[in-house]
């Protein structure tokens, strides 16, 4: 299969490109930093995959590469973590996503010879956050800052359909792997200072990345998979809960918590993130059949960290 992959040097692209390489396909990276992605995919080691720099958010040249490729995964997007939410910031998030999709779906349609998938990537904040509520698929939009974005970024991706285009779309949780959230978690435990974020009651949604990896895999090659489906694991757990199984997996302890203040302050309106949370169950994804290799909290810290 010949798959276009947007945000290839990001967490979850990466281990995409790398599974794609594996498996024998054909691989066009759509990067902004091509010396970067370079580095990631060295072409002695990664023959199949072509990388091409663009702007996400600017019609280009860029967009007629995308003729002759059978499916396209969009994973592009300003991080939300790292700077505090100013408005010029929220607006860079919301636009990477929007405007960064709603081009490359311009780009899908416009080409001759069009991919017959669009595999977009969307988040669980679209349902907002809840300590007692339980989100499937079929549940409303939330009214904060992250279900704005959630639900600008799949309006932009839904006219992929209106082009003939078959979509999915992945609501996906935190991403458990070697790096991302988890790394920044790590720290305080190996110092042995570790312990629940806020309240410890938050729930906390979350998947491994191999898992999420084989969701969009088997949404670009079952014809039958489209809307939108939860890219969470099928057992969220509460912080407490999480950081308990993080301890007992590195033998340290996780008694000390981590007020909601010092958060606050240092990321304002974005602590939110770790902070709130949802239980989010993927409903639809099981009943489609997808078996997770990973459904535990413990079973898949155990795979990342031993």
């Amino acid at each position: 299969m010949n798959v276009v992959v947007t945000g290839a040097t990001g967490f979850v692209g990466q281990r995409l490109v790398e599974r794609l390489q594996e498996e024998g396909h054909q691989v066009l990276a759509l990067v902004r930093s091509p010396d970067k992605a370079a580095q990631l995919f060295p072409a002695q080691q990664f023959p199949n995959v072509e990388i091409q720099g663009y702007e996400p958010q600017v019609s280009g040249d860029w967009q007629k590469a995308l003729s002759g490729w059978d499916g396209v995964v969009n994973l592009a997007g300003e991080p939300l973590v790292g700077d505090r939410w100013t408005p010029s910031r929220k607006k860079e998030i919301i636009n990477s996503r929007a405007v960064g999709t709603q081009k490359l779906v311009e780009a899908i349609a416009a080409v001759e010879d069009k991919p017959s998938v669009l595999v977009n990537a969307s988040a669980i904040g679209f349902y907002g956050t809840s300590e007692t509520a339980t989100f499937d698929e079929s549940s409303g939009p939330g009214n904060d800052f992250l279900a704005e974005v959630c639900q600008t970024w799949e309006k932009a991706a839904q006219t992929a359909s209106d082009a003939g285009i078959r979509l999915v779309i992945f609501r996906i949780g935190i991403v458990l792997g070697n790096g991302g959230a988890l790394a920044k978690m790590l720290p305080p435990f190996q110092m042995f200072a570790g312990g629940p974020i806020g309240s410890g009651k938050q729930w906390f949604s979350w998947v491994h990345r191999d898992d999420l990896v084989n969701l969009i895999l088997t949404a670009l090659t079952d014809t039958h998979k489209s809307g939108v489906y939860n890219a969470t694991a099928p057992n969220p757990v509460r912080m407490a809960e999480l950081c308990e199984s993080l301890g007992k997996v590195l033998n340290r302890p996780s008694w000390l918590p981590v007020p909601d203040i010092a958060l606050e302050l240092l990321l304002g309106e974005a602590a939110q993130l770790v902070l709130e949370g949802q239980n989010v169950r993927p409903e639809k994804t099981q009943a489609d059949g997808f078996q997770y290799k990973y459904e535990t909290i413990d079973s898949a810290l155990q795979q990342i960290l031993t």
